[in-house]
Formats: structure tokens, C-alpha cells, sequence
């Protein structure tokens, strides 16, 4: 099996193949993903007899983590467009904000929901509202995406209670020190999201999506009489986000009992949406649109059915990448960039980023390499970071390389490029373009901090 350097330079001109196949030479991202993991998995050396197995673990862990999240957020934003809940949620928004800024709106909106709520899970759960303000506002459906992308994103690798953050603080020796963590991660986020405001402006005028609609469309919309009211709008996205806070909040302070283990239950993104599901069911009755229930979900299946496949496909690519042992590579070879200070632990989440794609196992795996502040045998402590507060800059600059970048192996990527409308290619300028800006203006954020502190 390949090692060392040559396992670096086989990975990138895999990266590379796969981002011209996709972008250049228009295959599916399908076949382009499966089969750039399957030749990868070969010249590599992965066991041939193993190959099969790794690809199905690849595969399959989609399906029990945010397959059926998908589908379910899918059913629920179908169910409040038909019956024009996410028309009364724009308009409530709007008053709210007003018309000149709705990418500010939907910007905080992600980045207060994804304090509790999974990005990937946050962005299918608001994007009905995303898509109804562009309609009212007549604003860039594009800059909403990127906009909303952004908020998500930023919460999910800054804030605590997200699992990641959390992780990562308490592989630090921060699990006592979580308040600090969410000020640190509350005064980080300001920086990257108003670069984010701006690109998301800025993109939004160059690059189209398939959810730009005529006026003709917008108007027939906005006729619609006898709306349903703005409590029964929200419920099914508002339940959801509060059982996933609850179910958060619960593990956070780890509550025994019927109690606890009941709010851990209900706040699992599958239940909670299931939940989400029941409430957002009456709109149809209301609306007397019960007999739409089963084309409504037909329908939904087939919008989530490719993004779930092609999400599992990069599954399968971090797979591959991980059972070649890159991520031991890496861990094996932080000494030699262990003299680059904060950057350190920004440069190494950035390369587990980009190479398997999870935010998430690149934050913990990057802790777990940094090891615990107040040991003397960890690399923290090799850094001169020995302070609670060091260690909180170095879950922060964790964080920003998690970031940095999402791509065709990131299962959020193909959340936010297709319920977005946009396609591959035009998912790198945007998706891929925004986490590149975010990680890069979050870490000189983070130096400049450190200057100070």
C-alpha cells in the first residue's frame, strides 16, 4: 500500500480528476465520485478483497446518519410550499428585517439554528424559507444559499452544543470551560460571516440557479388566498429545532433518568423531524390538499433520492481515503508543522477536511493530536499553548480548518448545491468557493486575536 508522499501526491491528482470530470467534462457526479474512489481504493493498494467492503461502510453510513433526514426535510418544506406555510414564514421574516437585506436574515437564522442543529439538517429544514424570501424579495436565489450555507456552517464548527466543537474542547481539556469555548466561538464567527455577507452579494450576481423563477411564477405564488396562520407556519420547523436543542442540552449536562433519556430520544435528527412531519401534516388538511399527501411525497422522494446518492458516494471517497491511512500519515508527521504556531492545528484540520470530507472527524482528529493543554507530553503544550484560553484559540482554529473546504467527499456540499439549485460546477464557485473564505478569513481572525491575548 502507498505511504508517505506518495500517497499525498495520488490523493491530490485524484481531487484534481474528480473536480475536472465533474466540472469540465460534465459525468454525473455519481459515476465521477464512485469511480474516482474505486480506481483510488486500487492504485493505492487497498486489499482487493477489502475493496467491496469498504466501499459498502462508505455507502451505507449516509443512510443511517442523514439519508432519512433528507428525505424527511424534503417531505416537510414540500408540504410548506404547496400549502403556502413558507409564504407566511417569508412575509413574517421580511417584517421582521425588512426587504433591502434578506441575506442578513436567513445568514443569523442559520447561524442561531445551527448552535443545536446539525448544518446539514439545518439547511433542508430552512430552505423552504430561503427559497419563498427570494420569491417575495425578488432577491438572488443564489445569495440566499450562500448566505444561509454560511451561517449554518460557521455555528457548526464554532459554537457549542454542536458534538464537534463539544468534542473537540473536551479532547483539549476544555469539557469544564464550554461557556468560554461559546464566547470565543460567538466573537470568532463575526468576521468570517460579514466576509460571507459580502461574497454571498457578490456571487449571487454572477452565478444562477435553476430556482430563479419568472415574475409570472412569483405572482401566482403570492395570490394565494386564506394562508395558514404563522403559528402553524413555523411548528414544523420550529418543534424540530427545539427537540434537537433539548436532546443537546440533555447529553451537554448528561441527565439521567426517564427524563433524559426521553429528550435524548426526541431530539435525535430522525425524530425530531419525524415530529416535524406530524405538525406540518394539518396544513394539508386545512388547506383541503389531503389527497396531494401521496404525490407531495413522491415527488419529495425523487428530489432527495439523488442528492442522498451522490452524498453517499462521497461517503464512499472518504472511506477510501481513510482506510489508505491518511489520517495515521498525518498524526504520524505533525512534528514537522508543529512550528508554525496557531496555524498548526489549522493546517492539519484543513488537509483531514479536504481529504475525507467531515468537519467533524477533522476537528476531532486534529484534537486528538493536539492533545490536552495542561499535559507536558502533548503537542499543546510543545506550542506554548498551556492556558484555558490558548486552548480555547486552538478549538477556534480547529474549527476554522474543518472548514476549509467543503467539496464534492463533503455530504453538505450536495445538500446545499441541490436543494440550492445549483450545479456541480457552479457548486464549486459558490459552496466550495465560501468555505475556502470562511476558513481563511476565520484563522487570520484568530491570529489577529492572538496578537492581543
Amino acid at each position: 500500500m502507498l505511504t508517505g508522499t506518495a500517497l499525498i501526491v495520488v490523493f491530490v491528482l485524484a481531487i484534481v480528476l474528480l473536480i475536472l470530470l465533474v466540472s469540465k467534462w460534465n459525468v454525473h457526479p455519481f459515476l465521477a465520485i464512485m469511480g474516482i474512489a474505486l480506481v483510488l481504493a486500487v492504485g493505492i493498494g487497498i486489499p482487493l478483497e477489502t475493496i467491496p467492503t469498504t466501499i459498502g461502510k462508505g455507502f451505507s453510513s449516509i443512510f443511517t446518519s442523514i439519508g432519512i433526514v433528507i428525505i424527511l426535510g424534503t417531505i416537510i418544506g414540500l408540504i410548506l410550499e404547496k400549502t403556502g406555510a413558507a409564504i407566511r414564514l417569508a412575509d413574517a421574516i421580511i417584517r421582521v428585517i425588512g426587504e433591502k437585506h434578506p441575506q442578513l436574515a436567513v445568514m443569523l437564522i442559520g447561524w442561531i439554528i445551527s448552535v443545536p442543529v446539525f448544518c446539514d439538517s439545518g439547511f433542508v429544514i430552512v430552505n423552504p424559507i430561503r427559497k419563498w424570501l427570494a420569491r417575495k424579495t425578488k432577491f438572488s436565489s443564489v445569495t440566499l444559499t450562500v448566505a444561509l450555507s454560511a451561517g449554518l456552517y460557521v455555528a457548526h464548527v464554532f459554537i457549542p452544543p454542536t458534538p464537534g466543537p463539544i468534542a473537540t474542547a473536551g479532547l483539549v481539556g476544555l469539557e469544564n470551560n464550554l461557556l468560554l469555548v461559546i464566547g470565543m466561538g460567538v466573537a470568532v464567527s463575526i468576521v468570517p460571516l460579514i466576509a460571507a455577507y459580502f461574497f454571498a452579494t457578490y456571487i449571487g450576481r454572477k452565478v444562477k440557479s435553476t430556482d430563479e423563477l419568472d415574475v409570472e411564477s412569483i405572482s401566482q405564488a403570492y395570490n394565494q388566498h386564506n394562508l395558514p396562520s404563522t403559528f402553524a407556519s413555523v411548528l414544523p420547523i420550529l418543534l424540530p429545532i427545539v427537540l434537537m436543542a433539548g436532546g443537546s442540552v440533555a447529553s451537554l449536562a448528561k441527565m439521567e433518568g426517564y427524563v433524559g433519556t426521553l429528550l435524548v430520544f426526541l431530539g435525535k435528527p430522525i425524530i425530531a423531524l419525524a415530529m416535524g412531519l406530524v405538525c406540518a401534516l394539518p396544513l394539508l388538511w386545512r388547506q383541503k390538499m389531503g389527497k396531494d399527501l401521496y404525490n407531495i411525497t413522491q415527488d419529495s422522494l425523487k428530489t432527495a433520492g439523488p442528492i442522498i446518492f451522490i452524498t453517499a458516494a462521497g461517503s464512499v471517497l472518504g472511506q477510501i481515503i481513510v482506510e489508505a491511512g491518511f489520517v495515521g500519515y498525518i498524526k504520524e508527521n505533525a512534528s514537522s508543522l508543529s512550528s508554525i504556531g496557531l496555524f498548526f492545528p489549522f493546517v492539519i484540520a484543513a488537509i483531514l477536511k479536504s481529504s475525507q470530507g467531515s468537519s467533524t472527524v477533522a476537528m476531532t482528529t486534529t484534537a486528538g493530536i493536539m492533545g490536552l493543554y495542561f499535559s507536558d507530553a502533548s503537542l499543546m503544550t510543545a506550542l506554548g499553548m498551556t492556558t484555558p484560553l490558548d486552548a480555547a484559540m486552538v478549538v477556534m482554529a480547529i474549527g476554522a480548518g474543518a472548514m476549509t473546504v467543503s467539496h464534492a467527499n463533503d455530504s453538505y456540499f450536495w445538500v446545499v448545491t441541490n436543494f440550492g439549485g445549483l450545479t456541480p460546477q457552479n457548486g464549486y464557485k459558490t459552496q466550495t468557493a465560501l468555505t475556502f473564505i470562511l476558513g481563511v478569513t476565520s484563522i487570520i481572525t484568530l491570529f489577529v486575536i492572538s496578537l492581543f491575548v
